[in-house]
């Protein structure tokens, strides 16, 4: 590439040297083959240490020495990649041909998809090759899998023998007094036998009554047909919410459900308003009326916040949560399969309950998955930051 370059501004060089010396036409020489130039090589000489020259043809003042193109060939070609005939097998030991071909032909699809270059297709690649063909017998066997060439099988070698360090990831602690509002000594939290746990949507009210031992006591959830209808009467509120009440169970803490609804969005104001009508509600007639105010006694009614606990099953996509039919489910799962189940479930609401949460269902339950998610989540993060 240098030579090129350096002939055409030699070119560049001849026009110039022509304006500028018309007079001295007679003294122009060009090149005699043979004698100079690029191609010169006198006969009897190695080509490999032989300088050639290049001559400006107009003015003949620049004579530079370049090296031959055999000279120039055996610079640009690496000398340090050797094209031999060994076998992939060559380059390792016993010891380390024996790992490779063990993880190669016991692995499954998951566990080879770790290894560095066998994530996607090559992975599935060599489980349906070893399906067809058995076991891999030696290293270079292994290049006739389909996407796996002798480069890439070498990286795939050395990642099998070095794998890389496995970083874990840091699980956020979540402190429920952060979450629970208002504040409450802990050990008000502790001594609880059982809590309700409250969902509001936005036609009905769901509540999962669970104990300190993770058994679940009660399930339901009830219409509220006069919710998000008309001018938000508070009577017929009241008379939606009053029936809801007069059939929770007692306990010692009710949790209700603090949604987080962006202010930004102004389409979701009319929601927003139903939510907090709803809340203010439950808070006042789930809350007991003291003849006399006792400083002493914890309130009854608790607000938990919907993001700890979409986090705390890992629900949470950026600022928005996803749906945890999938979790209860699993739990359902679990309570019958499982010695010692995350959360225990009678028969009676596995059997009602069963087919609510499948996948692709119209009616998925949603407000009773998330009073169940919530009351596990009250425990589980009660027990964890004690």
């Amino acid at each position: 590439m240098w030579v090129a370059r350096r002939c055409m501004s030699l070119i560049a060089r001849r026009g110039i040297c022509s304006k500028n010396k018309v007079a001295d036409k007679t003294t122009h020489t060009k090149l005699i083959p043979g004698q100079y130039g690029l191609f010169y090589q006198p006969q009897g000489s190695l080509p490999k240490l032989e300088f050639r020259y290049l001559n400006c043809t107009c003015c003949w003042r620049s004579r530079i020495p370049v090296a031959g193109f055999e000279t120039l060939n055996d610079t640009l070609s690496p000398s340090t990649t050797p094209c031999d005939d060994k076998s992939l097998d060559a380059y390792y030991t016993s010891a380390q041909r024996d790992v490779i071909l063990q993880l190669l032909n016991n692995a499954a699809e998951s566990e080879l998809a770790a290894v560095k270059l066998l994530r996607g297709r090559k992975s599935v690649n060599i489980v349906e090759y070893r399906t067809r063909n058995g076991p891999f017998k030696n290293l270079e066997s292994v290049i006739n899998v389909p996407l796996l060439k002798h480069k890439s099988a070498v990286i795939v070698f050395n990642s099998i023998l070095n794998p890389p360090e496995k970083k874990e990831k840091r699980k956020v602690k979540i402190q429920l007094a952060k979450f629970i509002r208002p504040e409450v000594e802990r050990t008000w939290l502790e001594d609880a036998n059982s809590i309700v746990s409250i969902v509001c949507g936005v036609n009905k009210i769901a509540w999962a009554h669970v104990d300190r031992g993770m058994n679940v006591l009660e399930w339901k959830h009830e219409d509220c047909h006069n919710f998000l209808k008309g001018t938000y009467m508070a009577s017929a509120y009241l008379d939606d919410i009053s029936s809801v009440v007069s059939h929770l169970p007692s306990a010692d803490f009710f949790v209700v459900e603090k949604t987080s609804i962006s202010l930004q969005n102004t389409a979701l104001y009319p929601v927003m308003a139903h939510m907090r009508t709803v809340e203010a509600m439950l808070f006042a007639l789930l809350e007991p009326c003291y003849t006399q105010p006792d400083i002493t006694a914890p309130p009854k009614v608790l607000n938990m916040m919907r993001t700890a606990v979409g986090r705390h099953f890992g629900l949470m996509v950026g600022e928005s949560r996803t749906s945890g039919a999938q979790a209860v489910q699993r739990m359902m799962t679990e309570s019958v399969t499982q010695k010692i189940p995350r959360v225990t479930f009678p028969h009676n609401l596995l059997v009602k309950y069963r087919n609510l949460f499948q996948m692709g269902g119209r009616r998925r339950g949603e407000d009773l998955c998330d009073a169940m998610l919530q009351a596990v989540a009250f425990y589980e993060l009660l027990g964890e930051s004690s």
